[in-house]
């Protein structure tokens, strides 16, 4: 089976690759077949995972396979939020938002701050204008901190502190597709495509 993933993110392919391989799932980035980033111009997660999903579902054939994902945090009443990717401006590196989000923490005299990754799949089986999408969220609880650690990862993993292990995403490696928002809700992937299988 093939499935079409609705991103430009190099690290998100390959959390995802990972993840598919055992299920005999063959992933298609949307970069391989030329189709452009959708405008992300929704209010929430949901909103922009269904326009990333349509978007690319109306170049191909295949299922489509697109997910929004953000950190929230506390302090910052939510943000960086669904501009996770833009927080500090178009065109901004990962490290201009680490920046920008370190900067804001300080600025409240806070260096240690409640904060949670969200995660929304949107899977479209019936192209473009499938009239119901499926979704799956997970959420990933922790905090985010004004120092950087880690060698792994990528986004916001390495100030974000897993709040069971007290170590930052980007040194959790291969723990991290068991605790993360992504992984969660990719193991509710998993179990809708079984019970499929079984129906």
């Amino acid at each position: 089976m093939q499935l079409l993933l609705a991103t430009h993110n190099s690290g998100k392919v390959a959390e995802f690759a990972e993840f598919f391989a055992p299920l005999d799932i063959k992933l298609v980035p949307q970069s391989t077949l030329d189709i452009s980033e959708a405008i992300e111009d929704g209010i929430g997660f949901v909103d922009n995972a269904l326009i990333k999903a349509r978007h690319a579902a109306q170049h191909t054939d295949l299922p489509v396979l697109a997910d929004d994902s953000g950190l929230i945090i506390d302090a910052l009443g939510g943000a960086p939020g669904v501009i996770s990717a833009r927080y500090a401006g178009v065109g901004c590196s990962m490290d201009d938002n680490i920046n920008k989000v370190i900067a804001n923490l300080k600025d409240l005299g806070v260096e240690k701050a409640r904060a949670r990754f969200y995660c929304v799949l949107v899977l479209l089986e019936q192209g473009s204008k499938d009239p119901v999408p499926r979704i799956f969220d997970g959420a990933w609880e922790g905090h985010v901190v004004t120092y950087r650690s880690g060698q792994g990862g990528f986004g916001y993993d390495p100030i974000f502190i897993d709040q069971d292990t007290g170590r930052s995403a980007a040194a959790l490696f291969a723990e991290k597709m068991l605790c993360s928002h992504r992984g969660q809700a990719l193991q509710k992937l998993q179990q809708y495509y079984q019970a499929k299988k079984t129906a």
